[in-house]
């Protein structure tokens, strides 16, 4: 007979080992590059010496010279907080009571949860690699009625719930839920109740300024990283292009060229939108070019530019290409994602006041990229490609 007991003892033998081996290694191509380690975590925060320059006790020198005089490596410390990450299922009294006598109707209750939690936090995991950990899903342009136009939609989806403020002040009570995106005319419709206006930012529910820190922190225009400054160390700064160029493999190649001879960083991984990937294609099309495929961890497969990967990730902006070497990157982490245990050992909790229970995913981790500098980022890439073959 299916219990409670029953429940909690597939949560934490059957489901915990394959949902986090999913979220690990499958849930977005650049996660599946990123080491995941315990390693520099105290308490709360992520503590790392990262080595910036080499070792200058190095010289040449006469045969009864003095020896080079001795100078260790350079180091800077990385602070960062560890980040909390949630994913929550939720169970009906009766749906649990309607399938106590029937095992394969209670698999395929729990299959059916533990798919919508994967799925849900694949979503969000991948959002944040590119975010800059402020959690910022899109700026409002307008709205009418229930249907909000934004500057972009990518990071939005059905299910999803969504805080709206203005600067810092938090406008909704609740959250408004999205009920349908339009991704071609960049709106969406939701329900609940709030007043949106013109320049509103939305976030998804309770998560402003607590995610990780992504891509977007490492190019982005603030001062600090890891709570190091930098302007007091400028080789914190990654290589930053803004141009108005079509895709080329000679566009791509000078970033990659810069960063090898100039920071010693050897890209392995090409981040981009579909549209500019689409545009390499036809690039290559038009230029009669092989088209290699490679396959990358977690089963992706995907275009090639000298053996360097190229990915489509709807996260990232549509004229925008990021170039990564990902040894630089780490997920430190306190642990691996576990249930959220009461005192009494229980993972599924009644919800007070309700005929359901819950479980909560937890993990906490913060993403640390010990080579800013190393990384590089193409913007304001045109998206379409004069063919020279044509008539």
């Amino acid at each position: 007979m299916v219990t409670l007991q029953t429940a909690e003892s597939a949560l934490k033998n059957v489901y915990l080992g394959v949902v986090a081996n999913q979220l690990n290694t499958k849930a977005n191509p650049l996660l599946a590059k990123i080491k995941q380690s315990t390693k520099d975590v105290w308490g709360k925060e992520v503590r790392k010496l990262a080595p910036f320059g080499i070792n200058g006790g190095v010289g040449a020198g006469t045969e009864d010279a003095g020896l080079p005089i001795s100078s260790g490596n350079g180091y800077v410390q990385f602070v960062a907080d560890l980040k909390n990450l949630y994913g929550r299922i939720e169970l009906t009294d009766k749906a649990i009571r309607a399938s106590a006598s029937n095992v394969g109707a209670f698999v395929n209750l729990l299959a059916d949860e533990m798919e919508g939690l994967v799925k849900a936090s694949a979503f969000n995991l991948g959002r944040m690699l590119y975010g800059d950990g402020s959690g910022v899903l899109a700026t409002v342009v307008s709205e009418e009625g229930k249907v909000v136009t934004c500057d972009k939609v990518n990071n939005i989806i059905e299910g999803m719930l969504i805080d709206v403020y203005t600067d810092a002040t938090k406008k909704t009570t609740a959250p408004i839920k999205v009920e349908y995106v339009d991704r071609t005319n960049k709106t969406f419709k939701f329900s609940g109740t709030a007043t949106i206006t013109e320049g509103d930012k939305l976030y998804v529910q309770g998560s402003k300024d607590l995610e990780i820190s992504g891509l977007g922190k490492i190019f982005g225009e603030s001062d600090t990283i890891y709570g190091v400054s930098k302007t007091e160390f400028p080789w914190l700064k990654p290589y930053v292009s803004t141009t108005s160029s079509e895709i080329s493999d000679i566009l791509i190649q000078q970033a990659v060229d810069f960063l090898d001879m100039n920071n010693v960083s050897q890209i392995n991984f090409i981040a981009c939108s579909s549209v500019v990937r689409r545009a390499y294609q036809e690039y290559l099309g038009a230029y009669r070019r092989n088209i290699d495929i490679v396959e990358l961890d977690g089963g992706f497969k995907t275009i090639s530019h000298n053996g360097i990967p190229v990915v489509a990730d709807r996260f990232v902006d549509d004229d925008t290409m990021y170039l990564l070497n990902t040894n630089d990157f780490t997920l430190h982490q306190l642990c691996d994602w576990q249930w959220l245990e009461g005192e009494d050992g229980r993972i599924l909790k009644q919800n007070q006041g309700y005929p359901t229970y819950s479980a909560t995913l937890v993990k906490y981790a913060e993403l640390i990229c010990d080579k800013p500098c190393g990384q590089a980022k193409i913007s304001g890439i045109k998206a379409t490609v004069t063919n020279p073959f044509a008539a």
